[in-house]
């Protein structure tokens, strides 16, 4: 797998779009497909996919997860309930604060944001 296949397949894990993506991250319209030929991307760019998805730079070039010792979370348990969170769009936006959580914690969280999506669906149905 390439890096462009690495990177589409994260864009479509998280149902978006390359254009999308380019805007949110500030590239120009068309930088990564640029990627799939030639040109390589700029180190800062590939730094800022990486941040968006919540995976190492090393990873986009290599396929590279790592060992255990070198996981972003030190404790197992929080790794798994990351990982459900960054595949869950809805609570995406604890991916990154959840890296110092124990697990009872980052599951406190993940309750939490559970609870207020659920209380806005419930207003949005009630016509509110």
């Amino acid at each position: 797998m390439t890096l462009s296949d690495r990177i589409q397949q994260l864009i479509n894990q998280n149902d978006t779009s390359q254009s999308e993506l380019e805007k949110k991250l500030g590239f120009g319209k068309g930088t990564i497909s640029k990627w799939k030929g030639s040109t390589a991307p700029a180190a800062d760019k590939l730094q800022k996919i990486a941040e968006h998805f919540g995976v190492t730079v090393d990873y986009l070039l290599t396929g590279n997860t790592g060992n255990d010792s070198e996981h972003y979370y030190a404790n197992e348990e929080t790794r798994e309930i990351a990982q459900k969170i960054f595949e869950n769009p809805d609570l995406r936006s604890l991916f990154h604060a959840a890296r110092d959580l124990t697990p009872e914690r980052l599951k406190a969280h993940i309750d939490f944001m559970q609870s207020l999506k659920q209380q806005e669906e419930k207003h949005n149905d009630e016509g509110c």
